[in-house]
């Protein structure tokens, strides 16, 4: 066992950290899909709720590779017109989850990852995707896209949902889901701290340690968007999460 900032983790469990935090890294450099299969693998290891809580200050850090490298795209009218939604749906989901016990959490998030799932294959197999583009359709994906990224940190394919409507080039849709994902989640410490109560001093110092792992994972997503077939790489992250997912059920 080691003891690191209060919490005692077997060599088993400090390598599942440090995958998770190279995952996520690597999800922030184009490797689509990859913090989908961190969610459950940190779930089984944590707990559901307190998993959401470690994995934040992870998802902030490797938010911040994103924007150094896209800042200047975003669109900063949509933002405007999405986060408002979202933080409704953030607050939706935090009041969800104080109201379930700890096997219900979990299987919200085993739902919501094979929720996410669904759309990605729906995306996969559709040789084009007629997204409508109407306020009630933005509401709706940003409500649930804030509840997604509470309960499971998961707003990911709901996003590309909303980026496609938008019919954004493709720097652009880059560059404003980074400045989304770094603005939610950042919005979403609060209710971590004084709500659930899942980000504490010694949490958030595990989490810096974990930075060297996070920079990594963004050095590796380069080299493998380069030299991986995408759509292979894809449908092995979708069922690799599908078996994730399951073990949480």
């Amino acid at each position: 066992m080691i003891e690191l900032f209060s919490y005692s983790l077997s060599y088993n469990e400090l390598l599942i950290l440090i995958l998770v935090a190279t995952l996520i890294g690597m999800a922030k450099t184009g490797v689509g899909g990859a913090g989908m299969v961190a969610v459950p693998l940190l779930a089984l290891m944590f707990g559901g709720k307190e998993s959401t809580g470690l994995m934040l200050p992870i998802l902030i850090f490797a938010d911040l590779f994103g924007v150094y490298h896209y800042s200047r795209h975003a669109s900063w009218q949509h933002l405007r017109q999405l986060l408002p939604y979202a933080m409704a749906g953030v607050v939706i989901g935090t009041v969800t989850g104080s109201a379930v016990d700890e096997e219900l959490f979990k299987r919200l998030m085993a739902l919501i990852i094979f929720a996410s799932i669904a759309i990605m294959v729906w995306q996969e197999t559709r040789k084009s995707i007629d997204v409508p583009t109407s306020k009630w359709f933005v509401a709706t994906i940003g409500i649930v896209g804030g509840f997604a990224t509470m309960v499971g940190n998961l707003a990911g394919p709901v996003m590309v949902l909303y980026l496609l409507a938008m019919r954004l080039p493709k720097n652009q849709m880059i560059g404003t889901a980074a400045w989304f994902f770094l603005a939610i989640n950042v919005l979403k410490v609060p209710f971590h701290i004084f709500a659930w109560e899942t980000i504490n001093l010694q949490s958030f110092l595990l989490d810096l340690s974990l930075v060297p792992a996070i920079a990594v994972g963004a050095f590796i997503g380069i080299r493998i968007v380069k030299v991986i077939p995408e759509k292979i790489y894809r449908w092995f992250i979708i069922v690799m999460t599908g078996l994730a997912a399951a073990m949480l059920v």
